[in-house]
Parts: structure tokens; sequence; C-alpha cells
């Protein structure tokens, strides 16, 4: 899981009809919050997002892992 780097949930979302701009979207406490991106911090940003989703994959193969054996325990 080291391996994973820097993770932040939430989704890059691009706003705006005749310039598109990225954002990255957060929903916390029912609550939407958004910060710019620009072009540089784009890449970076789907980045973390990704690992973000990546951790969560790992996550829920352990968890079916150590259901199993607290079965067999």
């Amino acid at each position: 899981m080291s391996k994973i780097g820097p993770v932040m949930r939430g989704t890059v979302v691009v706003i705006g009809t005749r310039n598109k701009q990225p954002y990255f979207s957060l929903n916390k406490d029912k609550k939407t919050h958004i910060i710019y991106l620009g072009k540089k911090k784009e890449a970076l940003a789907r980045e973390y997002s990704g690992n973000y989703k990546r951790l969560l994959e790992m996550i829920e193969e352990m968890t079916i892992l150590n259901m199993t054996i607290l079965r067999k325990i």
C-alpha cells in the first residue's frame, strides 16, 4: 500500500460551456467543496483520485480475505 502515493477522495470535473476549466470536487458533510485546478494541476489531481480508488479496491479485497479468515477461526 505504501507504493500507492498521495490519495484524495473526490473527482476532477470540467465546468463551463465555452471556456471549460478543470476543478476538483468533493462532497463532505452534505456540502460540495470545489477548488480550481487549472491545466497544470489537473493531471496530478486525477492521479491522486485514481490512487484513492485503487486503495479502496485493496481495502475491499482485504475485507473479503479477513472475513474468510474469521469464518475459519
